[in-house]
């Protein structure tokens, strides 16, 4: 058996990139999306909790701009002139590819405990109903714009009601389109195997067309007969029938050149299976991830590394525990630690594995550079800035390659506090994304009803970010 350093070696994140240029026409991609012949990716990852924006402050900020930072008056600063906060390390070497963006609101999505699909959408999410789905979140709408055979993942480490990890296939916080909830990968075993199926199992595929096209009978009756919102439910199945029995077709095409990337079951079992605990699976999934972007079968992956439900097992200095992620955010310590330590540590693991990310994709060739050259990569709680969050701020770590159409790297970026001048929201920030890669819709999101009622303009793209 091998280890994880040989493994990394030998498959995924070893091996020459693979050229992805055959597929791009076969998956409707155009030059005028793409002019450099390779697609753009975007990885969103989502965490819980809220993150309060003093612990992305820069440590090494003048007197001054620390005042500007508290009193939340907009600033700019070159990272390459301070220190990174200790929990953001293992970006140091990359932070010609970070930005830290401070001061978006998210008031116009769900905002408290959970976010569900609202904080991808810019909507409030009706207490999880399909009815409050408005939209696809953004991640589906960047993934029509660099199709793939999936198309879109969605990936989980999420906790069910009992205390426990979630495992296989369950709902997802993406939506696809309006009252349409997105299905998730929630455990790293689940995530390779669906994913990877149609070279670890080629007869798999062909199972999974007829039962496909059984079950295409039976909703096509049921279609006939519910009328009104529960015929578009049945409608939305169909489509989704469908979609899969052409990437099935597409997968068969591509099994030569995804099975030199395929990583090893029983490496993904060991450090990501029952037993494992959280960074260990982080680990696994993270090795699941990186090879569905470098063999071509997603460019647009959202991964929540957390929900309050997860059992945080495994944290260095707490390897004894079994930390309530819910009870941390009542400010709960464990083993005589304090909470901010607790979360501290835990946004220390997950930023190393953002860091994992950057640096797999920047160690496999493309064109004339590097996989993340032509990729996007968010890291931000889905509470926004507390617990409890109230959506006046909303943080994000952002690391972006050169071909990403964004003039922000490099920087810390506090934009203007909520209700002020010159304030963005994130439907502002979910637009600017849209619009610098070919979607030009003039906004995306619902709008800020308070922002409205002020006077305040906030329709559109954050035009200084676009490069």
């Amino acid at each position: 058996m091998k280890n994880r350093r040989n493994f990394l070696k030998s498959t995924a994140l070893g091996v020459g990139a693979l050229s992805l240029t055959p597929y791009l026409k076969a998956f409707g991609a155009t030059p005028s999306a793409n002019a450099s012949g390779f697609p753009k990716r975007f990885i969103f990852i989502r965490k819980s909790n809220g993150e309060p924006p003093s612990a992305l402050a820069l440590p090494t900020f003048s007197e001054s701009d620390k005042a500007k930072d508290q009193k939340r008056q907009a600033l700019e600063v070159d990272l390459d002139r301070h220190e990174l906060p200790t929990w953001m390390n293992s970006l140091e070497k990359h932070k010609q590819n970070l930005c830290i963006l401070q001061g978006l609101s998210a008031k116009m999505s769900e905002n408290g405990h959970f976010s569900f699909s609202s904080v991808m959408g810019a909507f409030k999410s009706n207490a999880n109903a399909l009815s409050g789905i408005k939209r696809a979140t953004v991640d589906f709408e960047l993934a029509k714009l660099f199709p793939s055979p999936f198309g879109h993942v969605e990936l989980s480490l999420a906790g069910g009601g009992s205390g426990q990890y979630q495992s296989g296939i369950v709902a997802g916080y993406s939506a696809p389109g309006p009252h349409q909830r997105n299905y998730c990968y929630s455990d790293p075993e689940t995530a390779l195997n669906e994913l990877f199926r149609s070279v670890m199992n080629p007869g798999a595929v062909d199972i999974d067309n007829s039962m496909l096209k059984f079950l295409e009978g039976e909703e096509s009756y049921k279609a006939r007969v519910f009328k009104g919102y529960e015929k578009l439910k049945f409608s939305n199945h169909i489509n989704s029938i469908e979609a899969i029995q052409a990437r099935n077709l597409k997968l068969s095409k591509m099994s030569g050149s995804i099975e030199e990337h395929i990583p090893q079951l029983d490496i993904i079992h060991e450090n990501g299976g029952a037993r494992a605990n959280l960074p260990e699976k982080q680990n696994a999934m993270t090795d699941v991830l990186l090879a569905g972007l470098i063999t071509g079968l997603t460019n647009v992956v959202t991964y929540t590394m957390d929900n309050l439900n997860t059992p945080v097992t495994g944290l260095p200095g707490n390897e004894g525990d079994r930390i309530d992620i819910h009870t941390v955010g009542h400010n709960g310590g464990y083993s005589g630690v304090t909470a901010d330590k607790i979360r501290e540590k835990i946004r220390t693991t997950q930023i190393e594995q953002v860091a994992r990310i950057v640096e797999g994709l920047k160690a496999q060739p493309e064109g004339n550079g590097t996989m993340f050259d032509n990729t996007m990569i968010m890291y931000f709680p889905e509470g926004g800035e507390a617990h409890h969050g109230h959506g006046t701020e909303a943080p994000f770590v952002v690391l972006a390659g050169d071909n990403c159409n964004l003039d922000m790297a490099g920087r810390y970026i506090r934009l203007p506090y909520h209700a002020t001048e010159g304030h963005k929201t994130l439907g502002n920030w979910y637009t600017t994304l849209l619009n610098a890669h070919g979607n030009p819709i003039k906004h995306y999101g619902d709008l800020d009803q308070e922002m409205s009622r002020l006077k305040f303009d906030q329709m559109g793209a954050i035009s200084r970010f676009i490069a």
